[in-house]
């Protein structure tokens, strides 16, 4: 890497745990790709992607406001979310200024990078599959579950997830930016429904598995009923490993910080809980595991530090120059 050139950072997976990763890590001098996933169904997204055939927008849209450099009220209005009104309550304007530019160009990739322009992104934003794809989740039982927003619902254990179509393709961008990258991260986000419908299109992880980049996972502070509950940390990885049939990571990135009793408490109406993070099982997996104090409180929510992830991730890149 030269002097001049910065390093190449590409981070996969969804949610809210994307966005927030991606707002510390902005301000240090990395060149950032995000691949997102478009397989939410729910909510405003859902809905404008059953009406348009569009991949889902909600996520992009989330990644494209916290790597965007506009004025605070440009970024609230991008992602203002309408009440009151019959037709458009529950939409993001977000969401629609993505399909209103997929309407007009017919690409749903350049509707993102036109949107990117305006936003003043900093980093490239890239959807996992450049089309509307479903995703279905195969439960321990042998039912299968149609739906993102369904799969946490069904109150299952999760053997496996697909896409459907099956041959979903990335985009060649996408594909590049793993092959060049320095340094891949993994989450954070839900498992089974932000994650992994990434990690299950074949050339995105084929091009993980074959990419010569460290590649670091940030494990999740609580469990998600529907999702992982009871997970340790290693069962996060291994759900990981088996999903993409092979051993992957070179670093685990876990808290060290207890969460409030009166916190977990509010968890335990969500039948969720602190991830025990066993570092024992996962040194034995032949990962590097790093603790950090990485969460804070937003509104009774836990969330992870995105100016702590971000300095461990940018001390990561300074050791392997």
């Amino acid at each position: 890497m030269s002097e001049k050139e910065q390093p190449r950072i590409v981070i996969i997976g969804g949610g809210t745990g994307l966005s927030v990763l991606l707002r510390g890590l902005k301000k240090y001098p990395v060149d950032i790709t995000a691949i997102v996933t478009v397989a939410d169904d729910g909510g405003s997204s859902g809905r404008l992607r059953e009406d348009l055939d569009i991949p889902a927008p909600g996520d992009i849209r989330n990644v494209l406001a916290a790597l965007s450099d506009v004025e605070p009220l440009v970024e609230e209005m991008f992602q203002h979310r309408f009440t009151n009104s019959k037709d458009l309550d529950g939409h993001s304007l977000g969401n629609l200024i993505l399909a209103a530019m997929t309407s007009i160009t017919g690409n749903f990739t350049y509707a993102i990078q036109e949107m990117s322009k305006v936003l003043n992104v900093r980093g490239k934003v890239l959807p996992a599959t450049s089309h509307s794809v479903i995703l279905n989740a195969l439960m321990e039982d042998g039912t299968v579950v149609v739906g993102e927003s369904s799969i946490p619902k069904a109150g299952k254990k999760i053997k496996r997830v697909f896409l459907t179509p099956e041959d979903s393709a990335p985009l060649p961008e996408t594909i590049h930016a793993i092959q060049q990258a320095d340094l891949i991260v993994i989450g954070p986000g839900s498992l089974y429904t932000s994650i992994l419908p990434n990690l299950v299109v074949t050339e995105i992880k084929e091009a993980v598995l074959e990419t010569k980049a460290k590649k670091v996972y940030i494990c999740n502070i609580m469990t998600q009923a529907g999702e992982t509950l009871d997970y340790t940390a290693s069962n996060h990885v291994k759900a990981l490993y088996e999903h993409v049939e092979k051993p992957f990571i070179d670093t685990i990135i876990v808290n060290k910080t207890n969460i409030p009793a009166s916190v977990q408490q509010r968890y335990d109406e969500e039948k969720a809980k602190p991830v025990v993070f066993d570092v024992n099982r996962l040194e034995r997996m032949d990962l590097d595991v790093i603790a950090g104090d990485i969460i804070k409180l937003d509104q009774g929510v836990i969330r992870h530090n995105t100016v702590e992830v971000a300095k461990i991730l940018y001390s990561i890149i300074e050791k392997m120059d």
